[in-house]
C-alpha cells in the first residue's frame, strides 16, 4: 500500500470518527464524573504501598457483600477465574461433564474445559438465558453442576433450575458476569447457587479500569477454601494446604469499584430508564426485551432482533450509532468446541438468535436526545 492509500485510509477513518453521534460505550464520561474520588484514592494506595491482599479489598468484600446481600465474597483477578476456582472448590475435575449454554460468552465454556470437565449444551429460551425443560435430558451419571447465565443482566429462571439441581444433586455456580444487581422475586443474583460469579470487566455495570472478579458464597467452607485457592493455596505466609492459583483482586482495582459501587444502584436506574424508553418506541418494529413481573433486569445489553441485522447495523453505523453482537457465533460452532461433536442445528434457538441479534448503546450517560436519534434510526431504516 502506497503513501496515498494510506492518507485516503486514515482520512477514511477521522472522518467516521467524527460522523459517531451515539458510542456504543463511553468510558470516560463516567470516569469524568468520579475523577477526583478515583485520584485521591489511587494516590493513597500508591503512597501506602499496600497492593495486594490489603484493606482496599478487604473493604470492597463487606461493601460486596452488603450489596448482594450474601456472606461472603471473595475477590479474584476476573470472571473467568471465579467460574474455575468455583468448580476446583467443588471438586469438580477431569473426566466430569458441566452443564450450561450455547450463546454465551466463551469465557463460560472455557473455564469448564480448562479445568478438565467437558461443557455439556443446553438450548435457551426467547430471554437468552437456559431453558429449564431441556436441562433434564442433558444430566448423565458424570454430570456434577449447572452452570446458568444470567445473559444481558437477566436472571435466569431460577426456581426450576434449583429443583432440577435438588432432585439429581447437583451443583448450581451461577454465571452472574453481567447481571449484578439483577433480582428474580426480589432476591439479588448470586445467592442461587453454591457460588455466583461476577465479572468486573470495564464494560460491565461495576466495572474496574481493567480485570477482576468476585465470587459470591453462603458456605463457610466453600469460602475458607477458595480464599486459600486464590492465594497459591497457601494458609498462612509460609505454609500451603493445598495446590491453588494466582487469582488476587488488586488493592487499585477493588478501591476503584468500592468507589463505583456506591453509585451502581443510581447508575442501574437510568439504564433501565433508557431500556423502558427503547421498549416503548422499538416495539413492534423490532423484537424488543421485556420485565416480567417477578424479574428486574440490569440490562448490561439491551438486544434487539430483526432478520435484517447485518443490514439494519450497517445503516445505523452510516448514521453515527454504534452497535455489537453478542454474540455472532454460538460456543458450539467454535473451533475448539468441535471436539465435542456438536454440530449447526443442534441448538436452533440460539442459533437463530445469533443471525438476529442486535446490540444498541445502552449506559447511564447516555442523554435522551442520544437515545431517541437511536431510536429515530431504527425507524427510519424500517420506512
Amino acid at each position: 500500500m502506497n503513501t496515498l492509500d494510506n492518507e485516503i485510509n486514515e482520512k477514511k477513518i477521522n472522518e467516521t470518527k467524527e460522523e459517531v453521534k451515539v458510542k456504543y460505550i463511553n468510558l470516560p464520561l463516567q470516569f469524568s464524573s468520579i475523577r477526583s474520588e478515583i485520584i485521591k484514592k489511587i494516590t493513597e494506595i500508591c503512597e501506602s504501598g499496600d497492593f495486594i491482599l490489603g484493606n482496599e479489598l478487604n473493604n470492597f468484600e463487606k461493601s460486596f457483600e452488603e450489596y448482594c446481600e450474601c456472606k461472603h465474597a471473595i475477590g479474584v483477578a476476573n470472571g473467568t477465574d471465579a467460574l474455575m476456582l468455583s468448580m476446583v472448590a467443588l471438586g469438580i475435575w477431569r473426566g466430569d461433564e458441566v452443564i450450561t449454554v450455547p450463546n454465551s460468552f466463551l469465557a463460560t465454556a472455557g473455564a469448564i474445559v480448562a479445568i478438565g470437565a467437558k461443557p455439556v449444551f443446553v438450548d435457551v429460551g426467547e430471554d437468552y438465558n437456559i431453558n429449564p425443560k431441556l436441562i433434564e435430558n442433558a444430566i448423565t451419571p458424570k454430570t456434577k453442576a449447572i452452570i446458568p447465565v444470567h445473559l444481558t443482566g437477566r436472571s435466569a429462571d431460577m426456581n426450576p433450575i434449583q429443583a432440577i439441581a435438588e432432585k439429581h444433586h447437583l451443583y448450581i455456580i451461577e454465571d452472574a458476569a453481567q447481571a449484578i444487581g439483577a433480582k428474580y422475586f426480589g432476591k439479588i443474583v448470586g445467592n442461587f447457587g453454591i457460588t455466583g460469579c461476577f465479572s468486573l470487566h470495564p464494560l460491565k455495570n461495576l466495572n474496574a479500569y481493567g480485570d477482576g472478579g468476585v465470587i459470591t458464597t453462603n458456605n463457610d467452607e466453600i469460602y475458607e477454601k477458595l480464599i486459600k485457592l486464590r492465594n497459591h493455596g497457601l494458609k498462612n505466609r509460609v505454609e500451603c494446604e493445598l495446590w491453588g492459583y494466582n487469582s488476587r483482586l488488586d488493592c487499585i482495582q477493588a478501591a476503584i469499584v468500592n468507589i463505583k459501587i456506591k453509585y451502581l444502584d443510581e447508575w442501574n436506574l437510568k439504564i433501565r430508564r433508557i431500556a423502558k424508553i427503547y421498549i416503548e418506541n422499538l416495539s413492534g418494529v423490532v423484537k424488543v426485551p421485556f420485565d416480567k413481573p417477578h424479574e428486574m433486569a440490569v440490562y448490561h445489553t439491551f438486544i434487539i432482533q430483526t432478520n435484517k441485522r447485518d443490514e439494519l447495523q450497517n445503516y445505523l453505523l452510516s448514521k453515527g450509532v454504534e452497535t455489537k453482537i453478542h454474540y455472532p457465533i454460538p460456543i458450539h460452532l467454535q473451533a475448539p468446541a468441535r471436539l465435542y461433536g456438536y454440530k449447526e442445528g443442534d441448538f436452533p434457538i440460539a442459533e437463530l438468535q445469533a443471525k438476529t441479534i442486535l446490540s444498541l448503546p445502552i449506559y447511564p450517560e447516555l442523554t435522551e436526545e442520544q437515545v431517541m436519534y437511536v431510536i429515530s434510526q431504527i425507524k427510519s431504516f424500517f420506512r
